[in-house]
């Protein structure tokens, strides 16, 4: 059954597919660091998904409150939630994302270009969600 992305439900399905995914593991071994998905909505607030990202494994994954909003954390992703969509699709390819600004990266760049191996399976494994997404123009 189709989760809806943005939502808590959506980030805990993504939290499980990493944590069982032998290959996201090996590959992320080194990779130290949380990051905030913060998906700018037309009809509302930004939803903000937090993942705490450690050696391969995701520790926690859960929606952010609004009171929240300014969490610290390594790394924020902030798009439209149209760009989102598309990257999840598999229509945008995520550096391309980052390298045209229809992803904005706030945290190590260098540290995330090192390990591109690591962001292009971490959105692989986000394309496994099965998604419902919302209508966006």
């Amino acid at each position: 059954m189709p989760i809806p992305f943005p939502s808590h439900a959506w980030v805990k399905a993504f939290e499980a597919k990493l944590n069982d995914s032998a290959s996201y593991a090996g590959i992320a071994k080194n990779w130290e660091g949380d990051l905030l998905f913060h998906v700018d909505r037309l009809d509302g607030p930004p939803m903000l998904l937090y993942m705490d990202l450690w050696h391969g494994k995701c520790r926690d994954a859960f929606a952010v409150p609004d009171a929240d909003q300014d969490k610290k954390v390594a790394f924020r992703l902030t798009a439209p939630l149209a760009n989102f969509i598309r990257i999840l699709k598999g229509e945008l390819d995520p550096m391309q994302a980052m390298m045209t600004g229809k992803l904005k990266v706030h945290g190590n760049m260098v540290m995330m270009l090192k390990n591109i191996p690591t962001v292009l399976e971490f959105v692989r494994v986000a394309q496994q969600v099965e998604t419902e997404f919302p209508a966006v123009k």
